[in-house]
């Protein structure tokens, strides 16, 4: 009888014990030519993320110049006093550098990424950047002419199409938040690059500038790294601007943007409200993630797996601007799309999805669900120095203090279903919500009409 062979298996790995996490503090300092810096050093982390703030608002743009703000940022990877456009995209290339910037409501942001080894170089690049940018004729056109090939592609694109009707319809046609963040055509065609370094001039400094530093600093010399480089930027001294209040009117409507023979509909749903300021936010967080931050949120659950209107529907809260005194706002909208000859039953639904919760409440389990899910990703959600740099930027701009991070997770965990409830049955009040509908008005303004969440009107889709 032939003897079995036996296989000898190695012993099953076991978990280690789970450590305890909290998101990181920084440490604060300024440099001489006062821009404020935030340090923090993060074991392990060979990719150091840099994040520049500066101090130039979309509402700073001058009249008519919309957009000027978008083209600074893009401009400064154009080149400088040192190196063509071409070659300060070579050097940041020899780097293994990444630079990208953007303009929004609160002000431009430039952010960095280096292997720590080639961080000394690249901080010289980006510093150079900002003390002498080139802003070369030519290159200034060429980024305008792409600005102005966008706008088209923009337009075309429903859920961008939608956002730019919300603006516009919540916020008075004097504000600049009623217009889109990046220019019209009409706006970007008339700047030059007489126009981007008149703006540069005027708003950039290093005294109403932040920089934040997240990697692994190990044996580094930062204190001399950074005299050296962001350090040799000077400007003239500088206050922060004022910020003006946000205005809004949430007057329950309804804005069909005609698309003839579209097939689906894009909706957006949305109103302002509070902001990481507020008493209400850690709340509002959890609530109108059990609304609709997830595939098994109330929404979902209704409009996508019990109906199969949509693919998915998602509610959240962006913040838009803060101000130092705590004032400030955020947009709460509910975004999606749904086949066309359903957009009536779907929006119907939807509202019976709210009202169901003002009278209901939200249950345990899905509040447990939220917690588990927004606290419990926190770790993995911040696993990378650029994400950490990026949360911390974020809480510079909205002018929070710099533990806000660690103590929002703290505050979801101990909020409870009632609060939640409470909180986003306030954020979403049925009757007002100002709603959105990119689609074929001929099939969709009548069932919309009758459901009775506010007067329609229909514009054209440009």
């Amino acid at each position: 009888m032939t003897e079995l062979a036996t296989m000898e298996f190695h012993p099953q790995p076991r978990p280690g014990e789970a450590k305890p996490w909290a998101f990181p503090a920084p440490e604060r300092g300024t440099l001489d030519n006062g821009l404020t810096l935030l340090l923090c050093h993060r074991p392990g982390q060979q990719v150091v993320a840099v994040e520049i703030l500066l101090d130039a608002p979309l509402e700073a743009e001058p009249q008519g110049q919309e957009g000027v703000a978008t083209l600074m940022a893009r401009a400064f990877s154009e080149g400088t006093d040192k190196h063509s456009a071409e070659e300060f995209a070579a050097e940041l290339e020899r780097c293994g550098a990444t630079l990208d910037a953007h303009a929004d409501h609160p002000g431009v942001r430039l952010s960095l990424e280096v292997p720590v080894s080639r961080l000394a170089k690249a901080l010289g690049l980006l510093a150079d950047a900002l003390r002498a940018p080139a802003f070369d004729d030519g290159e200034i056109e060429r980024l305008v002419r792409n600005r102005l090939d966008e706008i088209p592609h923009e337009t075309a694109n429903p859920a961008r199409r939608a956002a730019k009707e919300l603006s516009r319809q919540l916020f008075p046609a004097d504000s600049r938040m009623s217009r889109p963040r990046q220019g019209t055509e009409e706006s970007v065609s008339t700047i030059d690059s007489a126009a981007v370094r008149a703006f540069y001039e005027r708003h950039v400094r290093p005294a109403t500038a932040t920089a934040v530093v997240v990697g692994d600093l190990t044996g580094l010399d930062l204190d001399a790294l950074l005299a050296d480089t962001l350090g040799a930027w000077t400007g003239a001294p500088g206050q922060p601007r004022p910020v003006p209040p946000v205005t809004a009117d949430d007057t329950g409507r309804v804005i069909v943007v005609d698309r003839p023979g579209a097939v689906q509909t894009q909706l957006l749903i949305g109103r302002v409200g509070a902001d990481r300021h507020d008493r209400v936010w850690p709340a509002q967080v959890l609530g109108t993630y059990c609304l609709g931050g997830t595939l098994t949120s109330r929404l979902d659950r209704v409009l996508r797996e019990e109906k199969g209107y949509t693919y998915g529907v998602r509610a959240f809260a962006q913040v838009l601007r803060s101000a130092p005194d705590g004032s400030g706002a955020a947009m709460l909208a509910i975004s999606g799309s749904v086949d066309t000859p359903n957009t009536g039953p779907a929006l119907d639904d939807l509202w019976k999805v709210l009202r169901t919760l003002a009278a209901e409440g939200l249950t345990d389990a899905e509040r447990d669900v939220a917690v588990q899910n927004l606290v419990g990703v926190a770790p993995l959600k911040f696993e990378t120095a650029a994400a950490v740099a990026s949360s911390l930027a974020d809480q510079v701009e909205q002018h929070l203090p710099d533990d806000y991070q660690a103590t929002l997770y703290q505050q979801l965990a101990a909020t409870g279903t009632v609060e939640a409830t409470a909180a986003v049955v306030n954020a979403f009040p049925g009757d007002r919500l100002v709603t959105v509908l990119v689609g074929d008005a001929e099939q969709i303004v009548e069932p919309v009409r009758a459901l009775g969440i506010g007067e329609v009107t229909v514009v054209a889709a440009e």
